[in-house]
C-alpha cells in the first residue's frame, strides 16, 4: 500500500519554466460578465523567502491553480510553476532561500474505499529538483511539519505515519529531522501509542507529544524540559467531563516557559504558561468580545511578533514596534482601504502587502522598507481594478427570537436604496466558522445582480467565544435554523428586504441549511440553494467511520444534533415545499456527493418534479473548495437562472 500511496503522489510533480498568470482585459462596470465574479484569484497566499528575494503562491493559470515561485527582480527564468496533475496544494512554506516545501494531498482508492493520502514535496527555488520526504516510509498521513531550521540549512523535522493498521506502532507518527535538498532522514523520536500531535520548541527540540485514547476519550499531555530528557505524563484530561489540556502555540526562550491560549475570561486569549506546573501566568493579550486567531513568531522563533482576530473584519495587533509602525504608516497611506502584511522577510525589511476593502479584491504589494519603495506584485482579480468600488459591505447586529445579539455582514447592490429588495440569506459552512467584513465573490456576483445578502453568525459559529458556541449545541435544524428566519424576519422589518422575494443560499452545513428551510420553513423562501450540503446526518457518520477518532467525532455530532433522523431532511423529502438548486462536485473530500444525489433521488421518489420542484447538477470535476475556475463558473451559471426563474431581481 505504500508504494500506491507514494506513486500517487509522487509522479505528477513537474515544473514549467516562465509560465505566468493570463488573464483576459480588464473590463468596465458596464461590461462585467458571469466570468469576471467565477474567474480564480490570480494570487494567493504569498509567502516570501527568507532574505525577501523570492515568492511562492498560489497562482492562476488557464483556470487551474498551479503553485509558483518568481524572483522578485527580473531574471531570466524569473517564473517557475509547478503542476499538481490531481493533487492537492495545501500548504507551501520556505525552509530557506533555495528550497521550499509544499503540503499536497490526493486520494486513493483503498479496498474499494477512498483513503485521502497527505505528503511534503520539497522543491528546489530554480525548478531543477522535487523530493517527496519521506516517500519509501510513509504511510497514509505524512505532511505534519513541526520544526524549521532558522540557520540557513535545509533541515525540518516531519511527523509522519509509517502504517495504516491501528495494531501496529508505526500507526502512531514519528518524527524524523529530514534535509530537503537530499530527502536524507535521521529519526529522533519514536512512535507512542495514541501521540498523534509533537511540538517543538525553536532550536528543534521535540518538547512535548499530545495523545489521545478514542476508546476511553481520554487525553495525556507528554513534556520534557530539552531534547535528551525522558518525556514524562504532566497532565490528562477526559472528554466526557469536558475536560481539555493546554497545549503551548510557542516554547520562549526561557525553557520553563511558553505562551498559550485559553478561554477562561469567555473568549481564547493568549497567556503565559509555566511548564513546570502548567499554570496560566500573565495574559498577554486579549479582542473584548471575540476570540484571538493565529499568532505570528519573530524571528528567532521564540517570541511573539503578532496575533490575528477578528472583530467585524479581520484585524492584527503586532507586538514587533517595527512591524506595528509599518502597519500605521501603511493605514494611513491607503485611506480607507484595508491593509494586511501577509509575509515578511527574515530581517522584517522587505515584506508582501495585501491592500484591498470587502467591495474590492484589491492587490498584492511588495514593500522594501529600506528602499522606501511599494511595487504591485499582482492584483487578486484582473477583472477589477483596484480603483473599482462594487457592493458596500458592513455588519450589523440584530435580536434572535430569545433575545440573543447575532451579528451579520450586509451586502447591498451599488447605487441602490436599501428598501425592498429582493433577497438572499447566506448561512456559513462549518458550522463552526463565521463570516467577515471581507471580500466574497459569491455576496459580490448576488449584489451585482441585484439582491440584498445578509451572512448570519448565528448561535454556534466560531469567534465570538465559548458561551456563543454552546448555544449551537443540540440545535442544528432547530434554534441555528430560528436565528436564520430571524435574520429575515429583522431585514423585512428594516424595510431592507422584500417578504416575497426571498431566497436561502449557501454550501457545506450553509447547504444544510437551505434543504432544512425548504421542508421545514417553506412559507418564508420563495427558494433555496444548496452546495455541496448535508442532507443525512446519519450517513455523514458511518462516513466518518473510516477516520480516527470517529468515536469522539460522533460524540460531538449527537452533541450538536442529538437525534440525527428528526433534523435530517432526507427523511422529509415530502414535505419539501419550496423550489431547490442541488449541486454538489463529485471529487468533494469533505462532504461526500451522495449527500445531494440521494436527496434528489428522495425528492423524484416523493413525486417530485425534476426542473419544476428541484433541480439537481452534478460536477464532476468539482471539489469542496471551488478550487477550477470552470466549476465556479457553471455555479454562478445555474445560480443564476435558477434565481431568474424563482426569485427575479
Amino acid at each position: 500500500m505504500k508504494a500506491v500511496f507514494t506513486s500517487l503522489l509522487g509522479s505528477a510533480l513537474f515544473f514549467a519554466s516562465g509560465a505566468s498568470a493570463q488573464a483576459p482585459a480588464q473590463s468596465s462596470a458596464q461590461s462585467w460578465t458571469i466570468k469576471d465574479f467565477a474567474a480564480l484569484p490570480l494570487m494567493e497566499r504569498p509567502a516570501l523567502s527568507p532574505d525577501g528575494l523570492h515568492i511562492a503562491s498560489r497562482v492562476a493559470v488557464n483556470g487551474e491553480q498551479l503553485l509558483v515561485i518568481a524572483d522578485v527582480h527580473e531574471g531570466p527564468n524569473r517564473i517557475r510553476s509547478l503542476a499538481l496533475g490531481d493533487n492537492d496544494l495545501n500548504w507551501w512554506q520556505w525552509v530557506n532561500n533555495d528550497w521550499l516545501i509544499a503540503g499536497i494531498g490526493a486520494e486513493s482508492n483503498m479496498q474499494g474505499m477512498p483513503w485521502y493520502i497527505s505528503r511534503v514535496a520539497s522543491v528546489k527555488r530554480d525548478g531543477s529538483k522535487i523530493n517527496v520526504l519521506a516517500k519509501s516510509a510513509a504511510a497514509q498521513n505524512a505532511d505534519d511539519v513541526i520544526w524549521i531550521a532558522r540557520d540557513g540549512t535545509s533541515r525540518v523535522l516531519l511527523s509522519y505515519q509509517t502504517s495504516i493498521f491501528y495494531n501496529d506502532a508505526g500507526f502512531w507518527p514519528k518524527v524524523d529531522e529530514v534535509d530537503v535538498s537530499t530527502g536524507k532522514m535521521r529519526s529522533v523520536v519514536a512512535p507512542r501509542q495514541h501521540v498523534r500531535n509533537w511540538y517543538a520548541d525553536a532550536t528543534g527540540a521535540i518538547r512535548m507529544g499530545v495523545g489521545y485514547n478514542d476508546s476511553t476519550r481520554t487525553g495525556k499531555l507528554l513534556y520534557r524540559p530539552d531534547g535528551r530528557a525522558n518525556f514524562r505524563v504532566v497532565d490528562r484530561a477526559d472528554r466526557r467531563r469536558d475536560e481539555s489540556l493546554v497545549v503551548p502555540l510557542l516554547f520562549t526562550a526561557d525553557p520553563g516557559k511558553a505562551i498559550a491560549s485559553d478561554d477562561r475570561e469567555g473568549t481564547d486569549a493568549l497567556y503565559e504558561l509555566d511548564l513546570a506546573t502548567l499554570e496560566l501566568g500573565r495574559k498577554i493579550f486579549s479582542a473584548p468580545g471575540f476570540d484571538i486567531g493565529g499568532i505570528t513568531e519573530d524571528a528567532a522563533g521564540t517570541g511573539l511578533a503578532g496575533v490575528s482576530y477578528t472583530s467585524d473584519a479581520p484585524a492584527v495587533h503586532w507586538f514587533d514596534a517595527n512591524l506595528a509602525k509599518i502597519q500605521a504608516d501603511i493605514d494611513k497611506a491607503v485611506g480607507d482601504r484595508r491593509a494586511r502584511i501577509i509575509s515578511t522577510s527574515r530581517d522584517g525589511q522587505r515584506m508582501v502587502v495585501h491592500v484591498g476593502t470587502p467591495d474590492q479584491p484589491g492587490a498584492y504589494y511588495y514593500y522594501d522598507t529600506a528602499a522606501g519603495a511599494m511595487s504591485i506584485l499582482s492584483r487578486v482579480s484582473d477583472r477589477f481594478t483596484t480603483k473599482t468600488r462594487l457592493a458596500p459591505v458592513k455588519t450589523i447586529r440584530y435580536k434572535a427570537r430569545d433575545g440573543l445579539e447575532i451579528a451579520a455582514v450586509l451586502t447591498v447592490p451599488a447605487g441602490r436604496d436599501a428598501k425592498n429588495l429582493p433577497f438572499i440569506l447566506m448561512p456559513h459552512g462549518g458550522p463552526f466558522a463565521r463570516d467577515a467584513e471581507a471580500w466574497d465573490w459569491w455576496v459580490q456576483f448576488l449584489a451585482w445582480r441585484g439582491y440584498a445578502v445578509l451572512q448570519p453568525n448565528y448561535r454556534g459559529s466560531s469567534g465570538y467565544g465559548k458561551a456563543f458556541a454552546v448555544k449551537g449545541e443540540g440545535q442544528w435544524g432547530l434554534a441555528m435554523q430560528d436565528d436564520l428566519n430571524d435574520a429575515v424576519d429583522w431585514a423585512v422589518q428594516q424595510g431592507i428586504a422584500d417578504p416575497k422575494r426571498v431566497c436561502m443560499v449557501g454550501a457545506s452545513y450553509g447547504g444544510y441549511a437551505p434543504m432544512r428551510a425548504a421542508q421545514r420553513d417553506p412559507a418564508k423562501y420563495r427558494c433555496a440553494v444548496s452546495y455541496a450540503g448535508v442532507s443525512d446526518l446519519a450517513a455523514m457518520m458511518r462516513y466518518d467511520q473510516r477516520f480516527l477518532y470517529h468515536g469522539t467525532r460522533k460524540d460531538w455530532m449527537k452533541e450538536q444534533a442529538p437525534d440525527f433522523a428528526a433534523v435530517s431532511p432526507i427523511h422529509f423529502a415530502d414535505q419539501f415545499a419550496t423550489p431547490i438548486l442541488l449541486m454538489h462536485g463529485k471529487k468533494d473530500r469533505r462532504v461526500q456527493v451522495r449527500q445531494s444525489r440521494e436527496m434528489a433521488e428522495k425528492l423524484k421518489a416523493a413525486g417530485k418534479v425534476h426542473g419544476r420542484d428541484y433541480l439537481y447538477v452534478e460536477q464532476p470535476l468539482a471539489d469542496h473548495h471551488f478550487s477550477r475556475e470552470a466549476d465556479r463558473l457553471e455555479f454562478l451559471e445555474k445560480l443564476d437562472a435558477f434565481l431568474k426563474d424563482h426569485n427575479p431581481a
